[in-house]
């Protein structure tokens, strides 16, 4: 497993060592022990998974504490922009944000640790999403932040029109005005 800092602190991108033979390919995308090795001492107790068509927005969300979420995203078929958002007010890359293509042929995974806000845009005609959490979900702790919001100014690497968003983060709020407690 190779781990990649990002230039936001605690947000990395993981790739995984793939075995490949004849009969096509394996690799761990998660071990406990090996990540420990790399410094990420994480103890994963939900997964969730998406399955969503071309030109969806899923996002901005995130928990906040005592509910927060660590979350390894990984794609499982298709292509995804995956962005996360530092929403850790004492951090020096406060509200800026990394995106990262992820993809089933890319198997890279990234790490979304507590205190960021995270989302993906779809950019193949399907794609499915896995991501492991350490936190389970808390209704009453979630929070999010527009998709489009202006200040973040996010290349979703789509046409923000056409986005396939639910109208429930239709209604979120902007990054001035979300209820983030981190």
């Amino acid at each position: 497993m190779n781990k990649e800092e990002t230039f936001i602190k605690d947000l990395v991108v993981l790739t995984p060592d793939v075995f490949e033979d004849a009969r096509g390919y394996f690799f761990e995308g998660y071990n406990k022990n090996k990540f420990s090795a790399l410094g990420i001492a994480i103890d994963f107790v939900q997964d969730n998974q998406s399955f969503s068509q071309r030109g969806t927005l899923r996002g901005l969300h995130y928990q906040n504490p005592p509910y927060a979420q660590t979350k390894l995203v990984r794609v499982l078929q298709g292509e995804i922009m995956d962005v996360a958002v530092d929403l850790r007010k004492d951090s020096p890359t406060y509200g800026q944000h990394f995106g990262i293509k992820l993809t089933a042929e890319n198997k890279k995974q990234l790490l979304v640790p507590q205190g960021f806000a995270h989302g993906f845009s779809v950019l193949s005609e399907t794609a499915v999403v896995l991501y492991k959490c350490d936190q389970f979900y808390n209704k009453a702790s979630e929070g999010g932040i527009r998709f489009d919001d202006p200040t973040l100014n996010i290349d979703w690497g789509m046409e923000l029109k056409k986005a396939i968003v639910s109208e429930k983060d239709l209604v979120l709020p902007d990054f001035a005005n979300c209820n983030s407690e981190f």
